[in-house]
């Protein structure tokens, strides 16, 4: 599954079809809205991905996608000393 602006699809039409031919699904947006699915004739029956559900329902204005891509990782942060639980109980008393 894959998102693609109008702007880009236009410049790169055949690597998203060939991407569609081999049975992805590519969601098209403009100015960050979904507003088609491009889907192989095969696939037209099939059940449709989450991203094109999801994208469907953002069409209709039922919910809202985000517009930053997720984070890949997680940076952890460590603390030293005595546990936060703790100091809340600790607190209560």
């Amino acid at each position: 599954m894959s998102t693609v602006g109008i702007k880009e699809l236009k410049n790169r039409l055949t690597e998203y079809l060939r991407r569609t031919k081999k049975g992805e699904e590519v969601i098209v947006t403009e100015r960050g809205k979904p507003i088609a699915v491009i889907q192989s004739i095969e696939s037209v029956e099939r059940l449709q991905t989450l991203e094109a559900k999801l994208a469907r329902l953002a069409a209709q204005g039922i919910v809202t996608l985000p517009v930053r891509k997720p984070r890949k990782k997680i940076r952890l942060v460590t603390a030293s000393g005595r546990p936060v639980s703790e100091t809340i109980l600790n607190e209560r008393r």
